[in-house]
């Protein structure tokens, strides 16, 4: 049998002691052989691979293993950059693990005989990659050939552009690793770009003296109004924003759904939609009420009421193709782009006030526990009663009632009120996963510029939409699985081994343990979060314990919600904005016979694929948002460099600190090199830079004053550096600077926060 070691080193690219090198996709057969393992012994084989993989030190992908924290041999990458050699750097397209995906170095041989594609910047390509042992702790630690070029897109990188009278002019990039490395153009090689426009650029040949060229390849619109600030995010990460001609027509073609069987007319049923004051499409109304059945005494009837999207977007059709291109809509300060065109999203399918809308809605029994003893679903004609926002229906339950709530308040708000307490008893029970991590929202002024950050307040009116909407999840998910139905599950795994032992280890150097056992549950980090609760670093073990967890996605294959603790779970509430919700909706359709609009025969290959790709189009669409806002905030502090503002320290690395502002939650960085005039070490252990010759000790979670140094707007970037600290603030020492002889240790100014 092979060591542990060995065994993770073989799935990780090294040969086996007998000199075998792993192939490209490494299966337990190859293990076997590899180490000589037969008869019996496989048995024991697959006990210690199912091991490891529980552990988290390595990961199945779909017919292949690979070590956690490691590329597979075989992998799909971007070609994003030239390193200052000339030589082209690829990033793979999918990586799951904590922090920046690894960087690989595209070889290619001199030889004639070298038949592999050259690919340009920007391409997508299939790479068989190799780790060199001998770079560990140096980049690209990867390299590799091409195997086949799998797309060639035309934006190579990303800039703004600058223009000079001459005509030529600077290419500022939008990527935060280069916001530093401006590019200069040539008038010859401008083309028609005008100041202030989007453009990708590619980098010509470096010479040793000067700043960098480049020739605009493409223009992709211009961002000198902050209005078009998403413009950027939508070309860097190739989010389609412009509507196919044949969706546009067919979605003016789309008429108003008439009710005929086997939809039910449920028009007089006092349904209202709950949302925030600025939504413009409405998927969900909500209804309760006392259960007239004496069996179930103090128990509820509730209704959640959802778009019939798919009676107007049928599998196939233009519209359906644009949707499933998308995956989900994107939501910027300053726009939104829609999974479905206007006249579908905040039209035909949104659930207006007093007007008729279709619908497909799922009754549920509750308890007086908050239990649900059972469920049916329908397809229905619906009217909305009325249209509220979050804090105006929280006003109407706090007493102050305005003149739409106030004619709801007895027979409509208050007995969803009452149901949401009777759920509230069944959350407590499920004990799920309850971080407190308040949400920004950016407020934006008519020019689009940021005008401040507010943070608004979790009310129970979110809860209660929130728990109701959870409810018609598992009811969908249960009835499909009844029906032998395909479906879509929302997935979410438990942490890995690995992940849970990083967490362990930071929680002890606040003092705080993880008290677990055999299987982690919800429940063991609840219990931390509580120990904390109040304290200065409530905040910070929210985001750690976040950062832990493993990544919600959309599967064909159900392994149960780690986080919402619960068995089986579909996405089924939001189908105007997220196509797994339409592909759910379609299939309880068909599994109950609710007429047209059902989903096609698929098998399940085909629905694993549109899985993979909706749960990449959410990845995508998380990270535009999150580096969108980081652009508005760098603009809006453009203005500031040189002030003093609070941070807390979000992030510790081998080259410097990561802070997160207290006062508009902006991420920036400080290089290590400017902490002082001393070497700062990375003490992994505790998560901290600890001054070699002082002591000084920067760690996760300490609040500092913070200088801002540089404001990066198109890049989204902020450099700050570390002003002296007060003195309830100073540095703290480690163990290792405690053995140092006394003249060179600090004094202890202040207590530890």
């Amino acid at each position: 049998m092979p060591s542990r070691e060995a065994l993770i080193a073989f799935i990780g690219g090294a040969p086996a002691p007998n000199g075998e090198k792993p192939p490209a996709r490494v299966t337990k057969r190859d293990i076997a052989r590899a180490f000589g393992v037969t008869g019996a012994a496989k048995a024991e084989l697959k006990v210690l691979i199912k091991d490891l993989q529980n552990e988290g030190a390595i990961a199945r992908g779909r017919k292949a293993l690979h070590a956690q924290g490691m590329l597979p041999s075989i992998v799909v990458a971007d070609v994003a950059e030239r390193d200052r050699d000339g030589e082209l750097i690829a990033k793979p397209v999918e990586w799951d693990d904590e922090g920046p995906p690894p960087r690989i170095l595209i070889r290619r041989s001199r030889a004639k005989r070298d038949t592999a594609p050259a690919p340009g910047l920007g391409a997508r390509v299939l790479m068989r990659v190799e780790f060199n042992p001998d770079a560990a702790g140096k980049e690209p630690a990867y390299s590799g050939r091409v195997i086949k070029i799998l797309e060639k897109l035309r934006a190579r990188a990303f800039a703004v552009f600058r223009k000079a009278d001459d005509g030529s002019g600077r290419a500022l990039p939008v990527e935060k690793r280069s916001a530093a490395r401006e590019f200069v153009v040539p008038a010859a090689f401008a083309g028609e770009a005008a100041d202030g426009d989007l453009v990708a650029i590619e980098p010509l040949r470096e010479s040793r003296f000067g700043a960098p060229t480049a020739r605009i390849v493409e223009v992709i619109g211009s961002v000198r109004s902050e209005k078009a600030v998403s413009l950027i995010a939508l070309a860097q990460h190739h989010i389609p924003h412009v509507f196919s001609p044949a969706a546009v027509e067919e979605a003016e073609r789309a008429r108003p759904v008439r009710l005929a069987p086997p939809r039910e007319d449920w028009r007089s049923l006092p349904l209202v939609t709950i949302d925030p004051p600025d939504a413009k499409d409405h998927d969900d109304a909500v209804h309760a009420a006392l259960d007239p059945d004496p069996a179930n005494a103090g128990g509820f009837v509730v209704t959640v009421a959802i778009a019939d999207v798919a009676a107007y977007v049928r599998p196939g059709s233009a519209l359906d193709k644009d949707a499933l291109e998308r995956g989900n809509s994107v939501y910027f300060p300053d726009r939104v782009v829609p999974m479905l065109p206007e006249r579908i999203s905040n039209d035909l399918c949104s659930l207006k006030g007093l007007e008729d809308r279709p619908a497909l809605a799922v009754r549920m029994i509750l308890g007086a526990d908050g239990r649900k003893r059972s469920h049916r679903f329908h397809r229905i004609m619906m009217r909305s009663a009325a249209k509220l926002s979050y804090e105006q229906a929280q006003a109407a339950i706090d007493g102050r009632p305005d003149e739409t709530t106030a004619p709801l308040l007895e027979e409509v708000l208050k007995p969803l009120w009452a149901a949401h307490d009777a759920v509230k008893i069944e959350r407590e029970k499920r004990n799920p996963l309850d971080l407190d991590l308040p949400e920004r929202k950016l407020v934006l002024d008519k020019e689009g510029r940021l005008a401040g950050v507010r943070w608004p307040e979790r009310l129970d009116a979110h809860r209660l939409i929130e728990e109701f909407m959870i409810l018609a999840n598992v009811a969908a998910a249960e009835t499909l699985e009844e029906q032998r139905s395909p479906l879509l599950y929302r997935a979410h795994d438990a942490p890995s081994l690995e992940r849970l032992n990083d967490l362990v280890e930071f929680l002890g150097t606040i003092g705080v343990k993880l008290a677990k056992g055999d299987r982690v549950r919800p429940s063991h980090f609840n219990g931390v979060l509580s120990r904390v609760k109040g304290q200065a670093v409530e905040a910070l073990v929210n985001e750690v314990v976040l950062r832990a967890q493993a990544q919600a996605e959309y599967s064909h294959e159900n392994y149960g919600h780690f986080g919402l603790n619960l068995r089986r779970y579909a996405h089924f509430t939001s189908p105007i904005r997220r196509y797994a919700d339409l592909v759910v909706h379609r299939a309880l359709i068909r599994a109950l016979g609710f007429g047209e609009g059902g989903l096609q025969d698929m098998r399940a290959g085909e629905l694993a694929q549109v899985a993979e790709h909706i749960s990449a189009a959410e990845r995508r669409a998380m990270a535009a948002e999150r580096e969108t806002v980081d652009r508005l905030v760098a603009a809006h502090l453009v203005d500031r460099v040189g002030a003093i503002f609070p941070a807390r320290v979000a992030g510790v690395t081998r080259v410097g600190l990561f802070l997160k502002l207290v006062e508009t939650g902006a991420d920036g960085f400080v290089p290590a090199a400017t902490l002082g005039d001393e070497y700062f070490r990375f003490e992994e252990a505790i998560r901290a830079l600890v001054g070699t010759r002082s002591g000084v000790t920067y760690r996760l979670g300490d609040s500092v004053q913070a200088r801002l140094v540089e404001a990066a707007p198109f890049a989204g970037a902020l450099r700050f550096e570390i002003v002296a600290e007060q003195a309830n603030a100073a540095p703290r020492r480690t163990r290792k600077a405690q053995s140092e002889p006394r003249d060179r240790r600090p004094s202890r100014k202040g207590a530890r926060r």
